[in-house]
C-alpha cells in the first residue's frame, strides 16, 4: 500500500488518496460497493474499476478512500488518468446508509481537485441524486452508454451467413491474446475504454469465474482474425451478455458483425439464459440500429458528466 500522505478533513471526515490499496482496504471497498449494489440495483463502479482495485499500483489509477469517525469507510471514489487526450475519468459512491451528509459533494470535489478540474464522472444509471451532484460540481453531460436487452427464450434470428472465406472458432487462451488484443485495438481506436485493453487487462478478465472461452468467438478469414464476438455469463442476475463485438476496420459492412453476434446469441441461449444484454454508446447510431433489428430495447443508461472544456 502506497500514499500521496494527502488528506483532506472536514469534521469527522477524512479523505486520503492511495496509488494501491491493501487487501484489506480493498476488501472493505467491496464490501461497501456490494452494499451499494444491493440497494442502488447495479454497480456503482464498473467492471474495470472493480479488476482495478487488486493486483497493487496501477499507472494513472489512483483510489480516494472517503472515512468518517474512527475510520469507517463510507465513500469510495477511483480516478483513471490514461488517456492521452481526454480528461481523466471517475467513477464514486457513497455508503447508503450515509447519504445526504455533503459525502458526495467532498469526494467530488476531491476528485476535480486531483485532476486539476478537469474531469469526467460516470453515474450508472442516471439516478437523479447523480445528476443532482454532477450540477453542484458544475459538470454537463456528454455521453449516454445504453443497456439493451432481448429475451432469449424461442429465440429465432435467421442463421448466420458468414462471409465467404470466413471461419469461426473458440478463443485459445494464450494463443489467440496477441492478435485479439491487436484488433480489439484496430475495431475500438475510437472507443477510450475498450480500445485501450492491455495484456494485463485480457489476463485479469481471463482470471475472473464468469470466464469461458467456449462463449468466446473469433472469426478468421483464413489465418488472419478479422472479427469477434466475446460473450459473458452473469450467472445470478440470469442474463448472457454480449460482452464484445468487434470487427476489423477492412473487413467491416459485409454483415460479419451480424453474423457473431447471432452466433453468440444461440449460444447464450443454449445455456438456457432467458435474457440477453448489452451495452452500446446511444450516438453510435448505426449499433443501435442493428441492434433493435436484433430485437433488443434500451433497459436503463449509464451517464457520463464532466466539466467544461
Amino acid at each position: 500500500m502506497t500514499s500521496d500522505d494527502t488528506a483532506r478533513t472536514h469534521g469527522s471526515r477524512s479523505i486520503e488518496t492511495y496509488s494501491a490499496l491493501s487487501p484489506e482496504q480493498t476488501e472493505a471497498v467491496l464490501e461497501l460497493l456490494a452494499d451499494a449494489a444491493r440497494n442502488d440495483g447495479q454497480q456503482a463502479v464498473s467492471e474495470q474499476g472493480r479488476l482495478q482495485l487488486r493486483g497493487g499500483a496501477r499507472e494513472g489509477v489512483a483510489h480516494l478512500l472517503l472515512t468518517v469517525g474512527g475510520g469507517e469507510l463510507v465513500g469510495y471514489a477511483q480516478l483513471e488518468d490514461t488517456d492521452p487526450v481526454e480528461a481523466p475519468a471517475a467513477e464514486l459512491v457513497i455508503h447508503p446508509l450515509f447519504r445526504g451528509h455533503g459525502h458526495g459533494r467532498a469526494l467530488g470535489s476531491a476528485l476535480l481537485a486531483a485532476s486539476g478540474k478537469r474531469l469526467r464522472v460516470w453515474a450508472h444509471g442516471g439516478h437523479s441524486a447523480a445528476r443532482h451532484l454532477a450540477q453542484v460540481l458544475g459538470l454537463t453531460l456528454f455521453r449516454e452508454l445504453r443497456q439493451m436487452r432481448r429475451p432469449l427464450t424461442d429465440l429465432d434470428l435467421p442463421d448466420p451467413v458468414l462471409p465467404e472465406g470466413v471461419t469461426v472458432r473458440a478463443f485459445v487462451p494464450g494463443q489467440d491474446d496477441g492478435s485479439w488484443l491487436a484488433v480489439n485495438a484496430a475495431a475500438f481506436a475510437h472507443h477510450p475504454e475498450q480500445g485501450s485493453l492491455t495484456q494485463r487487462d485480457l489476463d485479469d478478465r481471463k482470471a475472473e469465474p464468469w470466464f469461458d472461452p467456449a462463449g468466446f468467438f473469433l472469426a478468421f478469414h483464413e489465418d488472419r482474425l478479422i472479427g469477434f464476438h466475446w460473450t459473458k455469463v452473469h450467472a445470478e442476475e440470469g442474463l448472457g451478455e454480449v460482452y464484445v463485438l468487434g470487427v476489423s476496420p477492412d473487413a467491416q459492412g459485409g454483415g460479419l458483425g451480424k453474423s457473431l453476434t447471432t452466433i453468440g446469441l444461440r449460444h447464450l441461449a443454449a445455456q438456457g439464459l432467458p435474457t440477453a444484454m448489452l451495452y452500446v454508446d446511444a450516438d453510435n447510431k448505426a449499433a443501435v440500429s442493428v441492434y433493435e433489428r436484433l430485437g433488443f430495447v434500451t433497459h436503463e443508461a449509464d451517464l457520463m458528466y464532466r466539466t467544461e472544456t
